[in-house]
């Protein structure tokens, strides 16, 4: 399963409606992804969302740490790869940040997505939390 901004601030905002349904979610996934630039957009989103500045970068730091969790390092050839799809998607409004998501779960072929996000179905693959 792939963690998305949107799923992560799922998992980390308990006064939001989905926070049990993201816990029980990550509990059950056999593998969890994320990546660097997920990393980077939850910082910025959690202060919009009144969540405490250290309790976001304790929870990045945790996710980084945790054996269990493979965080990718986004490469120079990650995101080439993903402008190249947001521009093969001219009619479509993903971030860069959703197409780097896209393009690594087919590197590493997930489907499923902790993810809020409408473009993952867009794209073809599975969004596990509804707004």
């Amino acid at each position: 399963m792939l963690l998305d901004t949107s799923g992560l601030l799922t998992f980390i905002d308990d006064a939001n409606d989905q926070h049990l349904t993201a816990h029980a979610l990550m509990q059950r996934a056999q593998t969890r992804l994320t990546h660097s630039y997920v990393l980077a957009e939850l910082i910025p989103l959690t202060r919009t969302r009144r969540v405490f500045r250290r309790e976001v970068l304790n929870f990045v730091v945790e996710l980084i740490e945790d054996p269990e969790i493979n965080v990718v390092w986004v490469t120079e050839a990650d995101h080439l790869a993903a402008v190249s799809l947001l521009r093969s998607r001219p009619d479509k409004q993903y971030s860069l940040c959703d197409a780097v998501s896209f393009v690594l779960m087919r590197r590493f072929n997930l489907t499923d997505a902790l993810t809020t996000d409408h473009h993952f179905e867009q794209e073809g693959f599975v969004r596990l939390v509804r707004p």
